[in-house]
């Protein structure tokens, strides 16, 4: 074991602990984060698990900036700003399996595959913090018509200029960080902002969304109100977390895609 995987060993543990410590992640959540650093560590060494680090710790901080006035969105959303097992794996499972298939190819193009992955996941996770504080309720793309903060397909103005700088933050510091050229940045910021974008078509159309028996709020939770909620449209199977890894998989695929 070289001294630097050693030390990598180490922050990957300890980040695990102080996001499970600040209940930025459940024990699960921990978990996971360590396996997906890990794997990520593996591939791509330090330069992955600080492309890793700069979403987790952005994205956790954006959680946290306004919490009050985002409060009621929680009753909207499958689970809260903490996260499971499922959000890690979901957020961070594309890039780890590039990593991994770097690892074992050595072929450049899943370094970049690796940050369009974050780069989607980032963009995603932006929009989704920052674009709640807007001024005005966002507009549904199915339909267009106005809808509650937190509905799933629904964008703002706001929520968009996030999304965008989400996908350009990671996509910057990839290109030092993995001596790439300058150009492949585009395809990282524009891979990473497509993803965000097939996620807010998924959840428009087909993810899983129910109304609770008793309030009637429209929610992605399958219990409301100490009821289970009825089905109103998606598929069962496609949750918020399928939604967010399929994201993934597309920004991945569409970085190759363009590469080759």
């Amino acid at each position: 074991m070289t001294p630097g995987f050693l030390l990598g060993s180490i922050l990957i543990i300890v980040a695990a602990w102080m996001g499970w410590k600040l209940k930025a992640l459940t024990v699960t959540g921990a978990l996971s984060a360590v396996v997906i650093g890990f794997m990520s560590l593996a591939g791509t060494g330090a330069r992955g698990l600080i492309l890793l680090g700069a979403f987790f710790v952005s994205s956790s901080l954006w959680s946290k900036y306004k919490a009050k006035n985002k409060a009621a969105m929680d009753e909207k959303l499958a689970k809260g700003a903490t996260r499971d097992w499922k959000q890690v794996a979901a957020n961070g499972g594309p890039a780890s399996i590039c990593s991994m298939l770097f690892l074992t190819s050595g072929n450049p193009v899943w370094l970049i595959c690796f940050a369009a992955a974050i780069s989607s996941a980032n963009s995603d996770t932006w929009a989704s913090e920052i674009g709640p504080i807007s001024k005005r309720d966002p507009i549904s793309i199915k339909g267009f018509k106005r809808a509650e903060r937190g509905t799933s397909g629904a964008v703002s103005l706001l929520g968009t200029g996030a999304s965008l700088a989400g996908a350009g933050f990671i996509a910057i510091l990839a290109i030092p960080l993995f001596g790439l050229p300058p150009w492949t940045g585009f395809i990282i910021f524009i891979s990473g902002f497509l993803g965000s974008v097939i996620d807010t078509i998924l959840g428009a159309y087909f993810q899983v969304s129910y109304k609770c028996a008793v309030c009637g709020l429209e929610t992605e939770k399958e219990r409301h109100c100490g009821q289970a909620a009825m089905k109103v449209k998606g598929n069962s199977l496609l949750d918020n977390d399928l939604v967010n890894f399929l994201s993934g998989a597309a920004a991945v695929l569409g970085a190759y895609i363009a590469i080759l």
